[in-house]
C-alpha cells in the first residue's frame, strides 16, 4: 500500500550559488558516506550529485508528510546505490520501504519518492 508520495525539483545554479557562498554547505546536506563520494567527484559532477541528493531528501520528507525538520533532518536521510547503481534510501540507518527515482539535466535535479507500508 502506498503511504506517501513526494516530489522535488531544484535548479543546479541555486545549489552552485549556495556552495560558492558557503563551501561547507554540502556537509549540512550529505551524510558522511555521501560526503566521501562528493569529495572524490570531479567538480562538474559535485553540483549535480549534491543537487540530486538535496532533491531526494526533500522528496522523502514530503512523502513522509513532515518536511525537513524535527525528527527528519538532512543527516537522517541517506541515498545509497545497489550493485547496478539503482538508488534506495536509508532513514536513520534503516532501509526505507518504497521507491526513489533521481534525475538531472543541465539545469535541474529532481527526485520522486513513493513510500510503501
Amino acid at each position: 500500500m502506498i503511504t506517501g508520495i513526494g516530489l522535488d525539483i531544484i535548479e543546479l545554479d541555486r545549489i552552485d550559488r549556495l556552495v560558492r557562498r558557503s563551501p561547507r554547505f554540502y556537509k549540512r546536506i550529505l551524510t558522511p558516506n555521501e560526503q566521501t563520494y562528493y569529495e572524490q567527484a570531479i567538480p562538474s559532477r559535485q553540483i549535480e550529485y549534491l543537487a540530486a541528493r538535496f532533491a531526494a531528501k526533500e522528496a522523502f520528507a514530503k512523502a513522509r508528510g513532515t518536511g525537513i525538520g524535527g525528527d527528519c533532518g538532512f543527516q537522517d536521510i541517506e541515498v545509497i546505490k545497489n550493485d547496478l547503481g539503482a538508488p534506495s534510501l536509508l532513514f536513520q540507518q534503516v532501509p526505507v520501504s518504497g521507491f526513489i527515482s533521481i534525475t538531472h539535466t543541465k539545469d535541474y535535479a529532481a527526485a520522486q519518492v513513493v513510500l510503501l507500508s
